[in-house]
């Protein structure tokens, strides 16, 4: 393995002309454990990095004559190098504007915790402000397996307005928060009925109802939109994730990209970010389409920030619908056919094995008319995926987004489904296919962002609640579950051949672990951070014993 290694190393080096070579090093890395992934699954004990982009992959020796009189080098004490984690699934940008004043719940082990949460969320927050939790939480984390009431969210912050939101299936509020929406007292807000089971302040509704109701709360600031912007950018990085797909969301309009572009203009992004446009007019999706991409060709943009296509909602009348009619089909279709002959990618909210045919036939329909075999088109979700599904998915060269929703889910699906739930998501039916796939959280509404409790449910199966839940035969390996949180989510955004692997020419986007992804306990691998990120060259985070790189390493051009 070493000596192909040598081989491939110094066959790279010779391509590059020898002033190229001769050329010292911005940053390089060394004595590490350098998972490349590339095909040949090499692994590595130096690197560096020039001008954003890896010059050389090897050892020691070899990389040497690259240092130079402004070379940062970073001893990486034997630890695991990786390529940065990828989210192919994340409403990062809508999770980003409210991150600096919304209390997070992700990682809560009680109750207890959880209103411990709220009550130091009150001490800092302004008299009498909203105190609000949208999600990425489940009644399993808690050890008492069940949702806060009412009157403990009441008890915990007496003074403040509290809105609760779990998953888009409930939302509990305080009183104070009825009052300030102007919902007159024993009654409920428009779209929302009382909890089935009963729990004290609980309502339900769908996802549409939820996101009108989520929509009349108060929004932060622009100062708030930067400032939750970078911090959640930062959190990010420090769980090693150097980049994301974002399939925009309900409760985001187009001027809420502001804080984003500032950051992109000001240089200021720390992970690279593909954007797509979600449809919110229900009823006038293309022509909303048109006016919002006229200037937006495909790929519009740069390697931080850059337009992605469509979704991943494409029509109203087609989302969460199993039982669409011939009209809302037919204007799905129009609309398809539009994007398919301007080569915009589209991906599409799709949860139901059983339903997929109205959309797999749609798009079999456009194929034999519009190829889109090489459009990078995707599913999201669709955790029961059928093997004739995949194939069909195959054919159509369609990638699937997948997300550990089972992770918060599956005791639910396990108890509705029985056996069938073992093989949910099919992992490894999609790689023994050949679909093209990419591993996500789906955060931060309906899942925790932290791709390592992502990565060690995709390996170990379990639920929060720690019940085993899928079967060997749709687990994947470990290094196929890193590939599909790196270069698999790469392809989503066009992108797998400059970035995902640790290979002369691409994007130096890595990251440096606290423990060995690779041989630590399964167990352990959710509680795995970065100790060092970078992208394109530049340390966007750095924590002891790297942090005094974080101000050192010159920024990629």
């Amino acid at each position: 393995m070493l000596r192909t290694l040598l081989m491939a190393a110094t066959a790279a080096a010779l391509l590059l002309p020898p002033a190229t070579q001769a050329q010292p090093a911005d940053l390089i890395v060394t004595n590490a454990k350098i998972a490349t992934l590339d095909a040949a699954a090499t692994t590595a004990q130096t690197l560096a990095v020039r001008d954003g982009r890896i010059v050389a992959v090897g050892n020691a020796a070899q990389v040497r004559a690259l240092s130079g009189p402004i070379t940062r080098t970073v001893d990486a004490g034997g630890r695991t190098v990786i390529p940065g984690l990828i989210d192919s699934h994340m409403h990062a940008v809508r999770a980003a504007l409210s991150y600096s004043t919304e209390v997070n719940w992700i990682g809560a082990g009680s109750i207890g915790e959880a209103m411990d949460r709220i009550r130091a969320a009150a001490a800092r927050a302004r008299p009498g402000g909203w105190l609000i939790v949208a999600g990425g939480w489940t009644e399993q984390q808690f050890a008492e397996r069940r949702r806060p009431t009412a009157a403990e969210l009441q008890e915990a912050a007496p003074n403040h307005p509290v809105y609760v939101q779990l998953f888009y299936e409930a939302v509990v509020m305080t009183p104070k928060a009825l009052e300030a929406l102007g919902v007159p007292a024993g009654t409920l807000p428009a779209g929302m009925k009382p909890a089935a089971d009963g729990a004290p302040g609980w309502m339900t509704g769908d996802i549409v109802g939820i996101s009108a109701l989520f929509d009349k709360l108060p929004k932060p600031t622009y100062d708030d939109n930067l400032a939750g912007t970078r911090a959640f950018f930062r959190e990010l990085n420090r769980l090693g994730v150097t980049g994301l797909v974002d399939p925009g969301g309900f409760s985001i309009a187009p001027s809420q990209y502001a804080a984003l572009f500032e950051l992109w203009r000001e240089k200021a992004l720390t992970l690279r970010v593909a954007y797509s446009v979600f449809a919110q007019k229900p009823g006038a999706e293309l022509q909303e389409f048109r006016d919002l991409t006229q200037m937006l060709p495909m790929g519009f943009g740069d390697d931080m920030l850059k337009f992605n296509g469509l979704g991943e909602r494409v029509t109203l009348a087609m989302y969460n619908n199993n039982f669409p009619d011939a009209a809302a089909k037919e204007k799905f279709y129009e609309l398809i056919k539009w994007a398919a002959m301007r080569k915009l990618a589209v991906t599409i909210h799709w949860q139901e094995n059983g339903s997929v045919e109205h959309l797999l036939g749609l798009y079999e329909k456009l194929n034999a008319e519009v190829p889109i075999k090489d459009l990078r088109w995707s599913i999201a979700h669709l955790d029961d995926a059928s093997p004739e599904t995949l194939a069909r998915m195959k054919a159509l060269g369609i990638g699937w987004t997948m997300q550990d929703a089972m992770y918060f889910q599956g005791d639910r699906a396990l108890a509705t489904r029985g056996d069938a739930a073992r093989r949910m998501p099919p992992i490894g039916s999609a790689l023994r296919t050949g679909v093209n796939v990419g591993a996500g959280t789906d955060a931060h509404r309906v899942a925790s962002y932290n791709p390592f409790v992502a990565l060690q449910w995709m390996l170990d199966g379990r639920t929060v609640s720690g019940k085993a839940m899928r079967g060997t035969d749709e687990t994947p390996t470990r290094e196929q579950a890193l590939r599909l949180y790196t270069v698999g989510s790469a392809w989503f955004s066009f992108d797998e051949a400059r970035r995902g692997t640790l290979e002369v020419g691409k994007l130096a986007d890595f990251a440096i672990l606290d423990q060995d992804f690779f041989s630590v306990p399964l167990e352990r691998i959710g509680k795995t951070v970065s100790l060092m990120t970078v992208v394109g060259g530049r340390v966007v985070y750095a924590a002891r014993p790297f942090d005094a790189a974080g101000t050192s390493v010159a920024a990629a051009p």
